[in-house]
């Protein structure tokens, strides 16, 4: 093919129980990919939650972020063996898949990346523990308005997922207000997050101080492909900026939807989500219309995706 796509990575959330199983039955990449990633992390067998759950591991903070990873990265493996000519052009990732953005960029490679993960997601669970957090979706209002809201409760904007869908995160009572407020602001409605804390808020500081050790001490060199950041909407070539910028989105929020329109703003009309679901999609078609986004998250979808490709 000769067509250039972009590719998108899940964030925290997606993960489902049984994401990869099919995957590394069928491919001996995946299969190695994963045993690799479970000879890296001690203590339990990353693989085994992915296949088996129970999904209240998989939804620990220090599991699913690597598992999402891993996953992310294995779709891309089988990706390019099924599809050689596969030109990308960039890639970006929601919060968590920033980090697998820059390993399919070559920012690091797969080890430092899981590594780096891991302890993201180790750190970020620590701070859910040491403080009361709590998160909620803003949907139907004005950003203006939302943000106004944020700043009379002493929350913060966590992310700015599509028009109409904002998150706020911070205090279990910062939080509780904001929703309860959310109609007097013109917000149609306020869903509070079944999550484990405050997630991009200043109450993930002890966790972003931590991981930015981590990636000081970690190799990272200039990626081969743009990668679009969360913190900054833009594209981030050197290690310096890179580690910058995956520092501050612990606390900072997520921009997705300016990342979106900047990717469509360079002329990029053909994305493909690497994940469990369908979630980029889903915020792609609020945000731009025009843009095509095909989902993969197992062998069923990935067959459908290079049909459409090698057409």
């Amino acid at each position: 093919m000769s067509q250039s796509v972009v590719i998108l990575f899940a964030g925290q959330g997606a993960q489902k129980v049984g994401m990869g199983k099919d995957l590394a039955e069928a491919y001996p990449s995946v299969r190695a990919l994963f045993e690799k990633a479970d000879a890296a992390i001690s203590g339990y067998s990353l693989s085994q939650v992915m296949f088996e759950g129970p999904m209240e591991d998989l939804t620990k903070t220090s599991r699913c972020q690597p598992a999402l990873y891993a996953h992310g990265l294995a779709l891309l493996e089988v990706l390019k063996e099924r599809v050689p000519g596969l030109k990308i052009a960039a890639t970006a990732g929601l919060s968590l898949g920033e980090f697998t953005a820059h390993a399919a960029a070559g920012s690091f490679d797969f080890a430092t990346g899981l590594d780096l993960v891991f302890q993201r997601g180790s750190f970020m669970e620590e701070a859910c523990e040491q403080t009361r957090g709590a998160m909620v979706a803003m949907l139907g209002g004005e950003e203006s308005a939302i943000r106004d809201l944020a700043a009379e409760c002493d929350v913060d904007v966590a992310n700015l997922n599509a028009p109409g869908q904002i998150v706020l995160s911070g205090s279990v009572e910062g939080i509780e207000a904001a929703a309860a407020k959310a109609k007097d602001k013109g917000i149609k409605r306020a869903i509070t997050l079944p999550v484990a804390g405050a997630y991009h808020s200043r109450l993930m500081k002890s966790a972003q101080d931590k991981l930015a050790t981590a990636l000081a001490a970690a190799t990272i060199q200039e990626p081969a492909v743009p990668v679009v950041c969360n913190f900054e909407a833009r594209v981030v070539n050197t290690p310096e900026e890179i580690r910058s910028t995956l520092t501050s989105q612990v606390t900072g929020s997520v921009r997705w939807v300016e990342s979106m329109q900047a990717l469509r703003a360079q002329g990029h009309v053909l994305f493909i989500e690497l994940g469990p679901d369908a979630t980029l999609a889903g915020l792609m078609g609020k945000i731009d219309k025009a843009a095509k986004v095909i989902s993969i998250k197992d062998v069923a979808s990935l067959e459908a995706a290079v049909a459409e490709l090698t057409a």
